[in-house]
């Protein structure tokens, strides 16, 4: 299983699909580099072929895909019965296609697949660190994995309403804005608390909350500007039960990364989150919708896998 892995959702971006499949392959052919290619073709799909790939031996996975179809490869990377050290060697790069593409946005990857796969191809591997949420259904014990962030409340809202939306205006960003106009209308808080690496931070009711391992979330918005997914931390933003005049306050703020700087916007940072309740729960993991009830724990997988990116990209390390 030596050599290049691409991993391809046909239904992320699909309108320019072919063109940009056989620019890739024209060019891994020409720089004379070995590949397969699998095509998803069903929701976890791309879990099931990563863990295939690497548990075979391969090394280096290049996705053409959103967030969801990274996000899903991750986690067959993350569950693969794998050691640390093994899964610590495997590198994944993406050619961004979805609608956010939150992801490839902190990396300076966007829809411009030639540069996406010259980045790729010239680029270097920076360890990444991974979320992990721990929940359980049916008194059994659950991971599900993120590479980008995952929310609570409006969040989640948000990604079902854009979702049902692709089929009018297509795979955009604007999709998420218009989503979470309609969120920010229908949300109503959850009774929870809230607990950082043990410190207790809320005891009421929540009416948004975004855990990010990157900054970007919703198609740019930076719900916490100063995530960065190399340092083994994560970043958090959290909102009450705000007034429509707090609402209005914060919209302007949505893209220029000043949100978490309004005073009713609270922001924490901290290496697991622990988050109690009895309600029934639908989060967000890197766009993904998931149901459960009752409490769950997010937590940072310090430098659990390497990212590919480009070469003049600096991150800051601990």
């Amino acid at each position: 299983m030596n050599g290049l892995h691409v991993i391809i959702n046909p239904y992320s971006g699909k309108k320019a699909l072919l063109r940009q499949r056989y620019y890739l392959f024209r060019t891994l052919k020409q720089k004379g580099i070995t590949y397969e290619y699998y095509v998803t073709q069903y929701a976890n799909h791309a879990t099931e072929l990563a863990r295939d790939i690497v548990e075979k031996g391969g090394r280096r996975l290049f996705i053409l895909g959103g967030d969801g179809t990274l996000s899903e490869a991750v986690n067959g990377i993350m569950t693969a019965h794998l050691t640390d050290a093994e899964r610590q060697q495997v590198q994944i790069g993406i050619m961004p296609r979805g609608t956010g593409n939150d992801f490839g946005r902190f990396w300076h990857l966007d829809k411009n697949y030639k540069q996406s796969i010259n980045h790729f191809l010239t680029g270097q591997p920076h360890p990444i660190d991974i979320g992990c949420l721990t929940f359980k259904r049916n008194g059994e014990e659950h991971h599900r994995f993120f590479v980008n962030s995952l929310g609570f409340g409006v969040d989640p809202l948000t990604c079902l309403y854009a979702d049902r939306l692709k089929p009018y205006i297509g795979s955009h960003h604007v999709n998420y804005l218009f989503g979470l106009l309609r969120a920010l209308r229908h949300q109503q808080p959850i009774p929870m608390s809230i607990h950082a690496d043990g410190k207790p931070l809320l005891d009421s009711g929540l009416f948004t909350m975004n855990i990010g391992n990157g900054p970007y979330s919703g198609g740019g918005i930076r719900q916490n500007p100063t995530a960065d997914p190399t340092d083994g931390i994560l970043n958090a933003m959290f909102v009450e039960k705000p007034t429509l005049k707090m609402v209005l306050q914060a919209l302007p703020h949505l893209f220029n990364g000043h949100l978490t700087d309004i005073d009713f916007i609270h922001s924490l940072q901290g290496k697991e989150i622990q988050i109690i309740t009895d309600q029934h729960l639908m989060i967000e993991a890197d766009g993904i919708l998931h149901h459960f009830t009752g409490s769950c724990t997010i937590s940072c997988i310090h430098h659990a896998l390497q990212f590919i990116a480009p070469c003049f990209i600096e991150v800051r390390r601990q």
